[in-house]
C-alpha cells in the first residue's frame, strides 16, 4: 500500500520514517491537501492529512475518483474532514486521538503563565538592556479560580495540573469526571456560573457544530474584567470578531492561544518576508495582552513519535483488512 502525507513537516518526517522502517512505500510532501492538491493522490491508495489540510467533500469527492481509500490523520481533531461523506463513499478514516494529552495541557500551562507572568516582555527588554521591573507585574496562580471547559483527556490533565498549583477548579463538561473530583477537588458547573467566576478559562473541547464560536460575545460579557482566557483547542471555538471588541473594551484581561479561526494559509507557513493579509489577525497581534503560538502544542518529541506510530498502526491495520481501533465514524456507515 502506497502512502501519500500531504503537509509534512521536517521535523516529523524522521519520526515518520522511523515509525514506517520501511514497511510501506511514502512520498511526503510539503503541500497541503485541496481541491486542486487532491490529484497528487493519484496512484496512491491511502494519504495522511494534517489539521490544516482540506478534506471537505469536494476534495473527499476527488480522492475517491482517483482511487484512495484509506485517510489517516496525524491529529485528534478531525473538523477539517466531512466524515459524513467520507462514510457515505466509502474512505476508512482514522485519527490519532491519544497521542499526547499531556504536551497540549503543559503547553496551554506554558502559555497561561507566560501572558500572566510577562515573560516575553520582559525577555524582549533584557536582550535590548533594558532591566526595569515596571510593566512586569502579574499575579499567583495559588489560590486563583481556573474554569476548565471540558475535561476529557486533556481538561482533564489540565485540571491537575491547575491543582498542583494550589487553584480552585470549575469544570463544565457534559460528562463529569468523578476522579476529578475525588483526586482534584473539581466542581462542576453550569457553564453560566464558570464563566462569572473563574479567574482563568481553558477551553478543552472538540470543534464540531455546536461548539462554533462557542466564545461569543454573550459569554465574553459574562466573564470577569481580570479574566484570561487560554485557548489551545481549536481557534474556531471563539469568535474572534467579539474577542477583538472585548479586547479593546477591557472586558477581559489577555487572550492566551496557540490556535487561530482562520489558520489555513496562514499557520505552518513563513510569511515573514510578506506580512499577512488577515486584517483580525494583525489585529490581535498589536494587543500586548495576547499571547499567540502557531499551532505548536503537539510539538514534543513523545506527542511527535506517538502520531507516527499511531499513523503506520492504521496503515498496517488497513493493510491487514483489518478494522483499525483509531478508525471514525463506523457509526454513521449505515446512515
Amino acid at each position: 500500500m502506497k502512502l501519500l502525507v500531504y503537509s509534512a513537516k521536517e521535523f516529523e518526517i524522521p519520526f515518520l520514517k522511523k515509525a514506517n522502517n520501511n514497511r510501506f512505500e511514502v512520498t511526503y510532501t510539503q503541500n497541503a491537501l485541496n481541491s486542486q492538491t487532491a490529484l497528487n493522490a493519484i496512484g496512491y491508495k491511502a494519504i495522511s492529512i494534517f489539521s490544516g489540510d482540506d478534506a471537505s467533500a469536494i476534495v473527499l469527492e476527488k480522492l475517491w475518483s482517483i482511487g484512495v481509500r484509506y485517510i489517516t490523520l496525524r491529529s485528534s481533531g478531525h473538523n477539517n474532514l466531512n466524515l459524513k461523506t467520507a462514510k457515505r463513499f466509502g474512505f476508512h478514516v482514522a485519527n490519532a486521538a491519544d497521542y499526547s494529552p499531556h504536551a497540549i495541557a503543559e503547553h496551554a500551562t506554558a502559555i497561561l503563565l507566560a501572558l500572566n507572568r510577562k515573560i516575553v516582555l520582559a525577555d524582549n527588554q533584557v536582550h535590548n538592556y533594558n532591566f526595569s521591573q515596571n510593566a512586569l507585574m502579574g499575579y499567583n496562580l495559588h489560590g486563583k479560580t481556573v474554569g476548565i471547559i471540558g475535561t476529557g483527556r486533556i481538561g482533564s490533565i489540565m485540571a491537575k495540573i491547575m491543582n498542583g498549583f494550589g487553584c480552585k477548579i470549575l469544570a463544565y463538561d457534559l460528562v463529569p469526571d468523578h476522579d476529578l473530583i475525588e483526586l482534584c477537588n473539581v466542581t462542576y458547573t453550569h457553564l453560566d456560573v464558570l464563566c462569572n467566576d473563574s479567574d482563568i478559562i481553558s477551553l478543552h473541547i472538540p470543534m464540531n457544530y455546536e461548539n462554533y464560536h462557542f466564545i461569543n460575545k454573550e459569554r465574553l460579557a459574562q466573564m470577569k474584567n481580570d479574566v484570561i482566557l487560554v485557548n489551545t483547542a481549536r481557534g474556531e471555538l471563539v469568535d474572534t470578531n467579539a474577542l477583538i471588541e472585548a479586547l479593546e473594551a477591557k472586558l477581559i484581561a489577555g487572550y492566551a492561544t496557540d490556535v487561530y479561526e482562520k489558520e489555513q494559509g496562514v499557520f505552518f507557513n513563513d510569511h515573514s518576508k510578506n506580512g499577512i493579509k488577515d486584517k483580525r489577525l494583525w489585529k490581535l497581534l498589536t494587543y500586548p495582552n495576547v499571547l499567540l503560538t502557531p499551532h505548536q502544542a503537539f510539538i514534543t518529541k513523545e506527542a511527535l513519535k506517538n502520531i507516527a506510530d499511531i499513523t503506520f498502526e492504521n496503515l498496517h491495520n488497513w493493510s491487514q483488512g483489518n478494522i483499525s481501533k483509531h478508525e471514525l465514524g463506523m457509526e454513521l456507515i449505515n446512515s
